[in-house]
């Protein structure tokens, strides 16, 4: 770098602890104190920082006076005729993440060039260290990628000594081994429960019909927790930011991800990065609410990019989520590569590369009028639905573009549409578009759908059209890797469930209808992760009806109740299901877990219940041909545990005996208390009988007394007495 002076002034020296001001004396015995038992109410720190805020503002602590400025290098060196362009550049940039105060980029005395580096001083330290950490390694073009540093740590790196000393040696302590939860022995799934100021994780341990605890802790997120999508990790969310916790029974903490007052948080499929969300009120009550967006790299902690906007442009294309801000904002592309991610806009979609954390080809995929997209959930495919245009001259229309060429795989126009939503199968097959359509006369709609072969030749297309074209659509579900499906419909409070086929018998790939099942009290569908096995649940209205099917045989296996169920969650595994009652109601809080076919396994009830999540599984590393050759031989495989099974079907023997022994017990010595306590009492009760014994029957003497009684009184006249 050329030597540049600066025109700022500081003393390095921090003042003296003989110049700081006294403390006033308090008179306690710190000794006496223990500050472990010290507890604050919710939400009063009484001036006492918390561990996250200290650990906030160690980062933004500057003893030079120089933290609210960066050093920009590697910028391009141009010739004095461009350097208010290069500024405005550099300001473009550098703006995003901050206010700027000052903005200095130096000359070079002979040439009149830049020197290749920058000053910029923020209003903040936050401002400055947020630059830091999102603009490093920020890549302008192939030759000049930025390298950014804070303006002190100049001063740090002007202080090395001359002379190496060698580092110590630390002594190797192991991390937490964050995969321990998948070899348990007795190969178990763990899930996590909210309940009050509680959070715990469990063993789901159906053999000893109970849920064993594996940690609990009190007050350990502010709102709700999340599992990633492998499992890997749990996250919690506070005040300060996101926190990612891993283990199996000891939960530590791997990474924290700074943003104030975060509500909503989004993990990529492959567990890469997480996308934070927080909104805020503006101060003009003219202006609409404020969203600011963070994608962090979930391993280091660092933020990759910051985005921010109001709640209308990040409420594009949906309307759930939080404040009308349509959740993910950012939808991931499918596969386990976290590539892509994207969101929709106006007239657009924004296709962005994680390795750049910039657009893709630096431009949007223009879309006309767009409302929705989803991504294959295999492939780097987008499905996108356009709307009815020019006042319906112009047709709707679904369309699959493949990224990053943008070149469009199948389109398919619609007409009369009034509303249409998208359901993929998991392994990214088929797609499956309801559609809802206007009559002739415009008064009502009716629903069919449109099932694109996504894996076949020129991606094929068929029209589904139910028998009674009416029937209103209450839910639609795929078999998750498989190439059946369930539709609920009808009218009335009993609608019918019926179930469909891609492939037919003849293994002509045309649709077939397997079975309808009449009059049934469901409202929502819930598949085994692993196919063959559904729910069809009766949530809310229904009060908790449950079904449990064979899909395969077409049978039902049991049905059963919980009453005022809220949710309905398989296990990974899809060995048990789990039925809950959240806080939505007063009553009835907790869950049940199941079996597959429907058999109660236990339950566990729990006063103000929020949350159950079981804990997800990474797919296995085993091959289709390798598990096909487990399931050909299962019998082989299972012999080993058989004696387990034996062993466990002891232990509950023995266990409901010692239950019984205990009953028995308690019985007997309360009777053996009740007959001390009759004996005790013997003399009051011969002295309220007058001295005469009474305790024993053969002292009871019988006597007969005849009483008389008035039964019925009548007038009899004399003529009825003479005749």
């Amino acid at each position: 770098m050329a030597e540049v002076a600066l025109p700022y002034r500081y003393d390095p020296q921090p003042p003296s602890p003989q110049q700081q001001p006294p403390r006033p004396g308090l008179n306690i015995d710190w000794s006496q104190v223990n500050l472990d038992e010290i507890q604050l109410p919710p939400g009063e720190d009484f001036g006492i920082k918390s561990e996250d805020e200290e650990e906030e503002e160690e980062i933004v602590e500057s003893e030079s006076g120089f933290g609210s400025i960066i050093v920009v290098d590697n910028l391009p060196v141009v010739e004095p005729a461009k350097y208010e362009k290069l500024e405005n550049v550099v300001r473009k940039i550098f703006g995003q993440m901050g206010i700027i105060r000052t903005l200095f980029m130096p000359k070079d005395k002979a040439t009149g060039k830049t020197a290749g580096f920058a000053f910029i001083e923020y209003s903040s330290p936050q401002e400055a260290h947020t630059a830091r950490e999102q603009a490093d390694g920020y890549k302008l073009d192939k030759s000049h990628v930025f390298m950014v540093r804070m303006f002190d740590d100049i001063d740090k790196y002007m202080k090395v000594p001359e002379q190496w000393v060698a580092p110590e040696i630390k002594s190797y302590v192991p991390g937490e081994n964050l995969l321990e939860w998948l070899m348990d022995e007795k190969g178990r799934d763990q899930f996590v429960i909210r309940f009050g100021t509680e959070t715990e994780v469990c063993w789901n341990d159906a053999r000893l019909l109970k849920a064993e605890t594996a940690y609990h802790r009190s007050f350990w997120t502010e709102s709700f927790v999340q599992w990633s999508p492998l499992g890997t990790y749990l996250a919690t969310i506070h005040r300060q930011g996101a926190v990612i916790w891993g283990g199996c029974t000891n939960f530590s903490r791997i990474t924290r991800f700074i943003h104030q007052q975060v509500r909503l948080i989004d993990f990529s499929p492959s567990e890469k990065f997480l996308v934070t969300y927080s909104s805020h009120e503006p101060s003009n009550p003219r202006e609409t609410q404020k969203v600011v967006l963070n994608v962090f790299d979930v391993r280091s902690g660092k933020s990759h990019r910051e985005f921010k906007g109001s709640a209308d442009e990040f409420a594009t294309g949906g309307t759930g989520g939080v404040a009308g801000v349509s959740w993910p904002v950012f939808r991931w592309s499918g596969g386990r590569d976290d590539k892509y991610f994207a969101r929709i806009g106006k007239h657009c979609i924004s296709v962005y590369e994680t390795e750049t954390m910039g657009l893709l080809d630096k431009k949007s995929l223009k879309v006309d009028n767009v409302i929705d997209f989803s991504w294959s959930p295999t492939d780097s495919i987008l499905a996108l639905f356009v709307p009815e245009g020019n006042g319906g001259n112009q047709p709707a229309r679904v369309s699959l573009v493949q990224i990053p060429g943008r070149e469009e795989l199948r389109q398919k126009n619609l007409f009369s549409v009034s509303d249409c939503k998208m359901y993929w199968q998991s392994n990214g097959d088929y797609l499956a578009v309801k559609v809802d359509r206007y009559t002739k006369t415009k008064k009502s709609t009716y629903t069919g759908f449109e099932l694109f072969r996504i894996k076949e030749r020129d991606i094929p297309i068929e029209v589904l059209e139910l028998e009674n074209k009416n029937d209103k659509i209450i839910a639609f579900a795929w078999e998750p890797k498989g190439h059946r499906f369930a539709i609920i419909h009808g009218d009335g409070p009993r609608p019918d469930v019926t179930f469909y086929s891609m492939k037919s018998p003849n293994n002509v790939d045309r649709v077939t209808k397997l079975a309808t099942l009449k009059g049934k009290q469901a409202n929502a569908l819930y598949w085994s992760p692993a196919g063959r096995f559904i729910v069809l649940a009766g949530l809310k209205a229904y009060n908790g009806q449950l079904e449990f099917y064979n899909v395969d045989d077409l049978e039902t296996m049991a049905t059963a109740e919980h009453f005022m169920a809220t949710d309905v969650d398989w296990d990974p595994a899809g060995r048990y299901v789990a039925t809950s009652v959240t806080s939505v109601h007063q009553m009835e809080n907790g869950f049940i877990i199941w079996s597959f076919h429907g058999k109660l396994i236990y339950k566990v009830s729990r006063d103000r219940f929020f949350q159950f999540l079981w804990r997800p599984r990474p797919p296995s590393l085993l091959s289709s041909e390798e598990e096909a050759e487990i399931f050909r031989n299962l019998k082989q495989y299972s012999k080993r545990y058989d004696q387990e099974d034996i062993e466990s079907s002891r232990f509950h023997s023995t266990q409901e005996l010692e239950q019984r022994r205990k009953l028995i017990e308690e019985w007997n010595g309360w009777l053996s208390s009740w007959k001390q306590m009759h004996e005790a009492d013997k003399p009051y009760r011969q002295e309220l009988r007058d001295g005469e014994p009474s305790d024993d029957e053969q002292e009871y003497e019988d006597e007969e007394v005849e009483i008389e009684e008035v039964i019925d009184v009548e007038e009899i006249k004399e003529e009825d007495l003479e005749a």
